[in-house]
């Protein structure tokens, strides 16, 4: 099929393109603005068009001119501290831009669209592990641009007959990882052992996450293309991991002690959470494959490297 992909050289987007070139089953077509990705992420043979989702113009020329069979929409504003300091960017961004992606869907017969929501939809909720029928009570404006964003791919599925696929991301990790975004603590850990800086963790380290890697990420996404209707589905690894974990993983990846210092907990962090993958196993017969064991020193090394070579 013809696929659009949007957010492509950015962080998550650029390990799907790298899997979609190594399945060489769809041509492939990236909208990025280039404001967080690289063109480098972009493989060889894949076409590349430097725009903006919000820009309606670039985007109706785009459908207009490439007749896309499906669409895999990452471009997204995703830090959760930006959200609540620029609220109306967030919203611009992340409502604004995907209605523009889905009203050419609609206007030029696209079938289907897979979508990149977030954990941060479920907000602070202590049924864990959570699943995809809790009620959604998000406590960040990034949290409600997402959750307003799987309404309106329900409403275009209902209305129009496009196939929706929300995908709830767990704590996303991995190579070519931004600072501050998805899976914070993991970005805020490289950058500061690259600095030979002490860790701060706040609380005693038995507070869990449920990281998965991008490479998971970009697995499932390509599955998802297959799926008919309107679906939400976590990707998640189902496990809950501790920082105390988490630094022990780093440890190894480092190959030497670290310095951490634990500090008292913050007012309002989540304790404990995970996503139950359930759905992801019964709907998309996938499991995410790495463990941080692995993939910690994949991220560390590979960060170190970018930042010796100043990207």
């Amino acid at each position: 099929m013809k696929l659009l992909v949007t957010g492509g050289a950015g962080f998550i987007g650029s390990h799907l393109l790298a899997h979609l070139d190594a399945q060489k089953e769809h041509e492939t077509v990236v909208l990025d603005n280039l404001s967080t990705g690289s063109a480098k992420h972009v493989p060889q043979g894949m076409k590349l068009c430097v725009g903006d989702i919000c820009d309606l113009g670039t985007v109706d020329k785009l459908f207009a001119a490439e007749k896309f069979d499906a669409v895999i929409h990452f471009a997204a504003q995703t830090m959760v501290p930006y959200s609540l300091q620029h609220p109306q960017e967030d919203c611009n961004t992340n409502l604004i831009g995907l209605l523009n992606i889905l009203e050419s869907c609609r206007k030029y017969g696209v079938k289907t669209v897979v979508f990149s929501s977030s954990a941060a939809v479920y907000g602070d909720n202590p049924n864990i592990p959570l699943t995809e029928d809790l009620p959604l009570v998000p406590t960040s404006c990034y949290g409600i641009t997402k959750m307003t964003s799987e309404h309106y791919l329900r409403m275009y599925h209902d209305l129009y007959g496009i196939n929706s696929i929300v995908l709830r991301f767990a704590n996303v990790y991995g190579e070519r990882q931004g600072e501050g975004g998805e899976g914070g603590v993991i970005s805020i850990f490289c950058k500061l052992l690259v600095q030979d800086k002490p860790l701060t963790v706040f609380g005693n380290g038995e507070q869990t996450r449920d990281f998965v890697y991008a490479g998971d990420i970009a697995q499932a996404a390509a599955k998802a293309l297959n799926l008919q209707g309107f679906n939400v589905i976590n990707i998640s690894t189902s496990r809950e991991t501790s920082l105390n974990e988490l630094l022990g993983a780093f440890k190894s990846a480092c190959g030497h002690d670290l310095t951490v210092n634990y500090a008292p907990a913050r007012e309002g962090d989540i304790f404990r959470s995970v996503l139950s993958n359930d759905k992801l196993k019964s709907l998309l017969g996938f499991v995410p494959q790495m463990d941080i064991e692995h993939g910690i020193p994949k991220t560390y090394n590979d960060y170190l490297t970018r930042r010796k070579e100043g990207n």
